[in-house]
């Protein structure tokens, strides 16, 4: 009888650790997403806070389970982050995960950014500092200073990449890795190449950017960058649209009047002579290559083709620039209003 009683309360005690162990070890995290999500930390956060962000977002039902895994692995300090969540994870393994601070980082894509504005905006939606703080951090030039760009030149660094920063980070480390980025561009035969051009490589970018909004054809790049350094030689004003596009910060204008070209701006090139004192846009690489690799011409002018087929003509003198705008100008005419408008 005695061995009975023995062998029920080991079998009760076994299926008791199985169930623990079970609960701890097998798989307990829920996951609405049939791949993955994420469970976010933020800065200062308390275990208190951890749970209930865990509770809320029905990554678990109960805390009973966490809090075993908790003493188990002996995890206390709560390190803030993103941390992957995947379908058939284990509370031990959930625990681990936040004990080693092992987040996942966030995959911060630029493509073409236009502003200051538009990079907090992005920095804002994808990390914990929100756009407010990026903003005041890329207006500040005492902050940016280190960092070899001002307020007006920031966007520069900016470059088209992909960069892979963690989601608890600070604007200032966010601008940390892209001014990295931009090191590691510039190359010393980047910077050869734009002095003999008589440009800093913020000037090329900025350069390159105006053409990078003057056209989506590549082949036509590195002459529209010609012209413009042709232009910049002979101390003639760029008169390049995009710019007074972006002095009126007004990005929808399809075609830019005379009363545009009042606006009171150092990026109006119609009125200044030389360079805007900073980038229109996020440049893409290969423009600011076309600016240093453009080549020799004495091409003042260009003017979008009558063809309509994104590409462009280029001149010499002034009446042959008015005779193929003329020409763009007529076929324009003939379009109907929808299509003027694209």
């Amino acid at each position: 009888m005695k061995k009975k009683i023995f062998l029920f309360i080991v079998t009760i005690l076994v299926l008791i650790a199985a169930f623990v162990a079970y609960k701890i070890f097998g798989p307990s995290i829920h996951v609405k997403d049939k791949d993955a999500t994420y469970l976010f930390v933020k800065t200062g956060s308390s275990m208190d806070d951890v749970k209930k962000e865990l509770l809320d977002k029905e990554f678990i039902s109960t805390t009973t389970w966490f809090n075993q895994a908790s003493k188990i692995l002996k995890y206390k300090n709560v390190r803030p982050g993103r941390y992957k969540m995947t379908k058939g994870m284990s509370v031990f393994e959930l625990v681990r995960l936040l004990r080693n601070g092992k987040q996942t980082p966030v995959n911060f894509v630029i493509t073409k950014l236009r502003t200051k504005e538009d990079l907090a905006r992005k920095a804002g939606n994808q990390f914990e500092c929100d756009s407010l703080q990026f903003i005041q951090f890329v207006n500040n030039n005492d902050s940016l200073s280190q960092f070899e760009v001002d307020s007006t030149t920031v966007m520069a660094l900016a470059l088209p990449l992909t960069y892979t920063i963690n989601w608890n980070t600070t604007p200032k480390k966010i601008i940390q890795q892209l001014h990295r980025a931009w090191k590691d561009f510039w190359t010393e035969e980047r910077k050869q190449k734009a002095s003999a051009e008589g440009l800093t490589p913020l000037q090329v970018s900025t350069l390159a950017s105006i053409i990078d909004e003057e056209t989506n054809k590549a082949s036509d790049r590195p002459n529209v960058a010609s012209v413009y350094l042709n232009r910049i030689a002979k101390k003639m004003p760029l008169q390049a649209d995009p710019t007074i596009k972006f002095a009126l910060k007004d990005f929808s204008l399809k075609r830019i009047l005379s009363g545009h070209l009042q606006v009171l701006s150092p990026y109006n090139t119609y009125l200044n002579i030389g360079l805007p004192p900073g980038p229109i846009c996020t440049p893409q690489t290969e423009t600011i290559n076309a600016v240093l690799d453009a080549p020799k011409t004495d091409y003042l002018y260009f003017v979008a083709n009558s063809s309509f087929d994104g590409s462009h003509i280029f001149t010499t003198n002034y009446d042959d620039h008015m005779k193929y705008a003329r020409e763009y100008q007529a076929a324009l005419n003939k379009l109907p209003d929808s299509a003027k408008s694209k």
